[in-house]
């Protein structure tokens, strides 16, 4: 006889989790720009890195471009998404008279800011991050080039050679892993004890806060998902802090139909979060396809509240007002 009875497995769920302040703000202001200029606002680049997120608003009327010569001529806003812009992109939209908006995380545009003020007081500048990373690209972009050089690893900070040791500064992405980043300071700091670095950490909040439940979850999971983009930064370093905390079989999924069943057979815990750009409907939706399968009991891990938010642009305030 056939027994239909589901398997127990227990679900860790990781909070906070999902959304940060920077995303629900950039999200924000493509709807409210689309509520108040009407259909279609262009947007350059992904707002956020997530094609949930993306599909959405482009069903909504935004039209997702890489450069700004895709835009066609006329008076339809653009808008820069959270990850930032270099300084190239709104001069250039300036020289087209075009009407833009920038959805850039206040958390990016302070690191921008002190590679300005490092760069106005004479001082080298390094910039620890990944090659390639729209953030990386927009903050390089705030100086003339060849004023911020890139660290990606320790072996890159060891042999890095200043151009005059006491007249060094350092700056940070956003998104990092805050413990590698801590070993790449660490070399910094040996090597060149006068080095500057922020008044307070670069790596954000949100990145720091998801990392933190991950530690905290990682050695009571027999496997952990971490629901996000494979293009997000900092849904790639929620994979690599699980690993290194105790969950060799952590993985990324953008949703449930991505899951391969095969590999969760045995498993007897299961953590889950998500990346700060992930939306918690995609959460849910992984939660769901485990219960049709599992005698699902949900434990949240939460490790610490957040109650951050940002001002929306000034153009679009009275717009959420009403």
């Amino acid at each position: 006889m056939l027994t239909t009875e589901k398997r127990p497995l227990t679900i860790l769920m990781g909070a906070p989790r999902g959304f940060c302040a920077g995303v629900v703000r950039a999200i924000e202001i493509v709807e409210l720009a689309l509520e108040r200029y009407g259909a279609p606002v262009y947007v350059r680049h992904e707002i956020v890195h997530n094609r949930y997120v993306v599909e959405d608003l482009e069903r909504k009327g935004a039209i997702f471009v890489e450069e700004l010569d895709e835009l066609p001529e006329g008076d339809r806003p653009v808008i820069f998404s959270a990850h930032g812009v270099p300084k190239s992109v709104p001069e250039a939209a300036q020289d087209r008279n075009l009407f833009f908006l920038d959805a850039t995380c206040p958390l990016v545009s302070k690191v921008h800011m002190e590679a300005e003020r490092h760069f106005e007081r004479g001082l080298e500048i390094l910039l620890i991050g990944h090659t390639g990373h729209p953030e990386v690209i927009g903050t390089m972009g705030q100086l003339p080039k060849g004023a911020i050089t890139l660290v990606e690893t320790v072996e890159q900070a060891e042999i890095f050679e200043p151009q005059n040791p006491e007249k060094l500064a350092y700056i940070t992405q956003t998104t990092l892993s805050v413990d590698d980043t801590k070993d790449v300071i660490a070399v910094l700091r040996r090597r060149f004890p006068q080095i500057v670095g922020p008044h307070k950490a670069d790596i954000c909040y949100a990145t720091t806060n998801r990392q933190e439940v991950v530690k905290e979850m990682a050695p009571r999971c027999d496997m952990l998902l971490v629901v996000g983009a494979p293009n997000s930064s900092n849904s790639q370093r929620l994979v690599e802090v699980a690993k290194k905390s105790g969950c060799e079989r952590s993985m990324l999924v953008q949703r449930a139909a991505d899951i391969s069943w095969n590999m969760v057979e045995g498993i007897e815990t299961l953590g889950i979060t998500a990346g700060a750009s992930a939306p918690e409907i995609l959460v849910q939706e992984v939660v769901s396809a485990f219960r049709q399968r599992f005698d699902v009991q949900v434990e949240v891990i939460e490790t610490r509240k957040e109650s951050v938010s940002f001002k929306l642009p000034r153009e679009l305030r009275q717009a959420a007002a009403q």
